[in-house]
C-alpha cells in the first residue's frame, strides 16, 4: 500500500484536490434510492448528477459502482457501464439476495 492515500473530504474537494493525469477514483456512494443511509443529508439524489458532470471533466480516471436501476443508467450513459450479478447479504453465512449492480467507469481505463 506504499504511495495509498487515504482522506475524509466531501467527494467534491477531494476530486479537486487528487485530480491528475494518472489518478484512479474509486468512488462507492449509497445507492440511488438509499441517500440518506450515510447520513441525513450527507449525500443527496441531485448529487448523482454532479458527480456525473465532474467525471466528465476530470483528467483521471474513475471507477463507480451502484445498484442497477433505471436513474443511474440514465444519469452516467455517457461513460462505460458493465452490470453485474452479486448478491446482498447482512446476516453472513454466504447467501443473501441475488441483484444486479452497475460498474461505471471512465472511457479512458
Amino acid at each position: 500500500m506504499a504511495g495509498v492515500v487515504i482522506e475524509n473530504l466531501p467527494w467534491r474537494r477531494f476530486i479537486e484536490r487528487y485530480d491528475r493525469p494518472g489518478t484512479l477514483f474509486y468512488l462507492d456512494p449509497p445507492y440511488w434510492g438509499n441517500e440518506d443511509d450515510y447520513g441525513r443529508a450527507v449525500f443527496s439524489r441531485d448529487d448523482f448528477a454532479e458527480l456525473a458532470d465532474a467525471f466528465g471533466s476530470i483528467k483521471g480516471r474513475f471507477i463507480l459502482s451502484l445498484n442497477a436501476v433505471q436513474g443511474v443508467f440514465e444519469t452516467f450513459s455517457k461513460f462505460q457501464m458493465e452490470e453485474v450479478d452479486c448478491s446482498y447479504s447482512v446476516t453472513g453465512g454466504g447467501y443473501g439476495k441475488a441483484v444486479k449492480e452497475v460498474i461505471i467507469s471512465s472511457n479512458k481505463l
